[in-house]
């Protein structure tokens, strides 16, 4: 792995100004620095846990620089430099072993970023661990996980990117998934539960592989995991699905399969609301917002949010439209005050 050289380093630092970040120790140990980077990538060697990073990004030409994490993770949107300044960004990042779906592979051991963007540049970069950090927890299936390969990429891989230093995401969404699965599976809720601590969100978003789950099951999963995130002292939101993009004649989205009505008959994001309703539990309806989003574009614009053009599916999202449905969420979150305004990047 090559190494910066230092005088180019602390020349680099020192032009950024006030706004480069210190290199201070925090919880007895020393911030990890630049000497553990390539142009293109980073590697540290940490254990799973929250850690922040502060970047300062720029260069001697104009740059765009975005970051990712672990499995294919967005944390940083694409960032515009001007030629010779220099910008701090700060995030906190989850890691954690399996580094993607809980079911899936390990991955690399400490925290692996990839500089990207058009035209990279990292001037400094400082990681340390989290002190006070606040834990968005992810459940639920293939439309919401990291996935580990183009093109699939869930929602909740990209909502990452929309949060500043002081909250995190650990997506624990996994492939295949439907309430009586993730109920079921010891790498599953078993796993997540334990890990929730007093005042974390829990985002719940089941419904797509619950294709033979009857409805008074499927509303019993539901109460389930309500009630063990509240006893963690946790936080429960629930989230309907987002739809599948199967059109009427008239280029409306109402039907069942559209709309996750399995084959029972079991209307999947009603039990949702209504399961919502009753326990006063916090939702984030994505069925009506990607609904109404999908119905705007209409049959052929609405194609690029998911992966017609390259699998011919309509149920799965492509980064683009990840991106896109992961900024509805970032949205309902700020909407119903379910975290600080000041944490979410908008921009």
């Amino acid at each position: 792995m090559r190494r910066f050289n230092m005088a180019v380093l602390a020349a680099l630092t020192l032009a950024a100004g006030p706004t480069a970040v210190p290199a201070a120790a925090q919880g007895g140990r020393a911030s990890l620095g630049i000497d553990h980077c390539t142009a293109t990538a980073c590697h540290f060697d940490v254990p799973p846990g929250s850690y922040d990073v502060n970047l300062v990004l720029g260069g001697d030409g104009e740059s765009l620089t975005s970051v990712t994490a672990e499995t294919r993770r967005a944390l940083l949107p694409e960032t515009a430099v001007p030629a010779g300044a220099r910008i701090a960004r700060s995030f906190t990042v989850d890691v954690r072993t399996p580094e993607g779906e809980p079911t899936g592979a390990d991955g690399t051991p400490g925290l692996d970023l990839v500089l990207g963007g058009s035209a990279p540049a990292l001037a400094d970069i400082r990681v340390t661990p989290a002190r006070h950090v606040r834990q968005i927890f992810l459940i639920g299936d293939s439309t919401v996980c990291d996935q580990p390969a183009e093109p699939y990429t869930g929602w909740g891989q990209q909502l990452p990117q929309y949060l500043r230093k002081g909250v995190s995401v650990a997506n624990y969404a996994d492939s295949g998934e439907s309430t009586v699965t993730y109920l079921g599976n010891p790498q599953l809720w078993d796993t997540v539960q334990p890990l929730i601590r007093p005042g974390d969100l829990v985002l719940v978003q089941l419904a797509h592989n619950d294709k033979t789950t009857d409805e008074t099951t499927y509303r019993a999963n539901l109460e389930t995991l309500v009630a063990g995130v509240r006893e963690k002292g946790g936080r429960p939101v629930l989230v309907t699905p987002i739809v599948r993009r199967w059109f009427n004649a008239d280029g409306t989205l109402n039907n069942g399969t559209a709309l996750l009505v399995n084959g029972l008959g079991v209307d999947h994001p009603a039990v949702i609301r209504s399961v919502a309703a009753a326990h006063d539990v916090p939702l984030i309806d994505l069925t009506a917002k990607t609904k109404a989003l999908v119905e705007s574009l209409g049959v052929e614009g609405s194609k690029a949010l998911y992966l017609y053009n390259e699998k011919r599916d309509n149920t799965h999202t492509s980064l683009h439209g990840a991106t896109v449905y992961a900024g509805l969420v970032r949205d309902e979150l700020v909407a119903r005050h379910l975290v600080p305004k000041g944490t979410v990047r908008v921009g």
